[in-house]
């Protein structure tokens, strides 16, 4: 997943001890200590690797993505003054991927045939127990998610992806994507919207328990 920025500038002197740390590791980095940054791609690439994928949907374009975000956060670790370093290193990694999708004019149109990205949309209505055209059934249900969260403004993806995918608390994705956490909570609630707008154009797919209840 991860190429090295520079294979003579940034490839780790294996003699070298570097601390456990994090901030320690992040000050020598910054002081030009490249195994220190080598640690530092280890601890993240596999995250800004997860959240990248979710935007661009496309393995070769979040590949160069991540990789183009690294060489950002290497250049400008002088520019990070304390605080949250996974929060500044995501925000580098969402701005990023919101420049190549702008640089493609499009939507990104690759298949949603990764099942990763299936099995995560919907956990709390699996059922381990599940028959062969349930299975089916959740597979095409996730689709139809990922076909709404696709259509939603690139904002309103970006929060809602952090927040209801990754898990991000309502601070940190204010501190990743530069905005008040009134901005985020608004940006979650009318993505969230979308999203169920367009989950109940396809009812059957929902579970009995989650389909609109139609007056008598």
């Amino acid at each position: 997943m991860w190429h090295h920025l520079d294979k003579a500038k940034l490839a780790a002197d294996k003699s070298d001890s570097v601390p456990t740390d994090e901030q320690q590791i992040i000050l020598q980095a910054q002081q030009g200590d490249i195994a220190a940054f080598n640690q530092l791609v280890l601890s993240y690439q596999n995250m800004a690797y997860s959240v990248a994928y979710r935007l661009l949907r496309n393995q070769e374009a979040t590949s160069d993505a991540v990789q183009d975000s690294f060489i950002k956060a290497f250049r400008g670790l002088g520019t990070f003054k304390g605080g949250n370093f996974k929060s500044w290193l995501m925000r580098i990694v969402v701005n990023t991927c919101y420049d190549a999708l702008r640089s493609q004019k499009r939507r990104p149109t690759e298949s949603l045939d990764d099942e990763e990205v299936h099995q995560e949309y919907t956990p709390r209505l699996i059922d381990k127990g599940e028959r062969p055209e349930q299975y089916a059934e959740r597979m095409e249900l996730s689709e139809w998610l990922e076909v709404g969260l696709t259509g939603l403004p690139y904002d309103q993806q970006v929060a809602v992806i952090l927040c209801d995918i990754h898990g991000y608390p309502y601070n940190e994705i204010a501190e990743i994507i530069d905005m008040p956490i009134g901005t985020v909570k608004s940006r979650i609630s009318r993505g969230r919207a979308r999203l169920r707008d367009t989950l109940l154009e396809r009812p059957e797919l929902l579970p009995g328990s989650f389909r609109p209840k139609h007056k008598q």
